[in-house]
């Protein structure tokens, strides 16, 4: 017996209905799958901020423990890439990774293309060149230098003024500074050294009044100034015992220069229009320069410093000098999403006692360098 037309339509409209549900579910199945997605991180390799010990061993460094911390609080999966920074800075511009990590300088030309995090830590340039010990030899010539030589003669002066009073006061009363003028002032010159020594052997002592205030002044005085010539003695005798042709900032136009393509420091010698040579990475760089292809390194001042120290060069040293600070952060597409969620607990995580402790593991006693 057939059925009835509401009776046929009411199931037309429950298998309709049935039908719309189970494509509901399998939509919402693939948004979820889709959600489930792990970001990609790409990885500037660079240590103490992202390195691996071993190939395919864990990653470590100042900027994947702080990306860990950020990524925990937000609930976040994700896969390390690891690429080279000019490559890390186009793939991140054309939106091929999610987020980038590393020693990341925050600059106007990179901020047009895409979006930095807040900084992380303050940084700067740093130059890293071969050092020579100067040995002996060149340790005794530095007695014979026109600027030991200076202060040789300053305090010679020096002594001479205070001897000259001394016997001037005591030349009439004291037999000790009697005598021909040039034997008196001889003797306060002898008594002015040995005073100023500490030596003290007795033999001359004032005994006027005046003679024993110039005295009581020379005393105090002379504290000060073996001091200064200990100072002078230990500077003429080890200042430029590790020397070598590059010696600052000034020297860089006349040797041969290695830098990063792309880096902050290429960027730098190129407004400061001194010739380098581009390099791949900074491993390559150091290798020139142990092997003499290079005499001098511009790159970023704790790298230099942590490649240096992991590899216990003796012969290669960061120059005292700094320039050209800047900052470090991470990099997202322009109009990531992600950017406000992380700049929030990168602020929490930086001001934490936790993000201390990691500064004094990875970077020690040059946290403030």
């Amino acid at each position: 017996m057939p059925l009835p037309f509401d009776c046929q339509r009411g199931s037309r409209l429950r298998v309709l209905l049935f039908v719309l549900a189970v494509c509901l579910s399998a939509a919402s199945g693939i948004v979820a799958q889709e959600e489930q997605v792990p970001i990609r991180v790409g990885v500037r390799v660079a240590a103490p901020f992202a390195y691996q010990q071993q190939q395919d061993g864990p990653w470590r460094g100042l900027a994947i423990e702080l990306w860990e911390a950020m990524a925990e609080r937000l609930d976040l999966e994700y896969t390390y890439a690891p690429m080279p920074l000019n490559r890390l800075l186009d793939a991140t511009a054309a939106g091929e990774v999610d987020v980038g990590i590393g020693a990341l300088s925050v600059l106007p030309e990179r901020e047009e293309r895409m979006d930095f995090t807040h900084a992380f830590m303050n940084g700067g340039l740093g130059i890293a060149a071969k050092v020579e010990s100067a040995g002996l030899w060149t340790a005794m010539l530095r007695l014979v230098s026109l600027d030991f030589l200076k202060v040789v003669m300053a305090l010679s002066g020096i002594l001479f003024f205070f001897g000259f009073f001394v016997w001037f006061f005591e030349r009439k009363r004291n037999e000790q500074f009697g005598g021909s003028h040039i034997h008196g002032i001889g003797s306060g010159f002898w008594w002015s050294a040995v005073t100023m020594t500490t030596v003290g052997y007795g033999d001359k002592s004032p005994i006027t009044l005046p003679g024993r205030l110039v005295a009581l002044v020379w005393m105090f005085g002379a504290i000060i100034m073996i001091s200064g010539f200990t100072g002078a003695i230990a500077s003429s005798l080890t200042v430029g015992s590790l020397e070598g042709k590059v010696r600052g900032l000034d020297d860089l136009p006349s040797v041969r220069v290695a830098a990063v393509d792309g880096s902050t420091s290429a960027l730098f010698l190129r407004d400061q229009r001194i010739a380098f040579t581009p390099v791949y990475d900074v491993d390559e760089a150091m290798e020139g320069l142990l092997k003499d292809r290079y005499q001098a390194i511009v790159h970023d001042r704790p790298i230099l410093h942590h490649m240096i120290q992991d590899r216990r060069l003796a012969n290669v040293a960061v120059l005292p000098e700094r320039f050209e600070r800047q900052l470090y952060g991470f990099v997202m597409p322009l109009g990531g999403e992600l950017r406000k969620d992380l700049n929030v607990v990168l602020l929490e995580i930086t001001n934490s006692p936790q993000w201390n402790r990691l500064l004094e593991q990875y970077l020690g006693d040059r946290l403030g360098d």
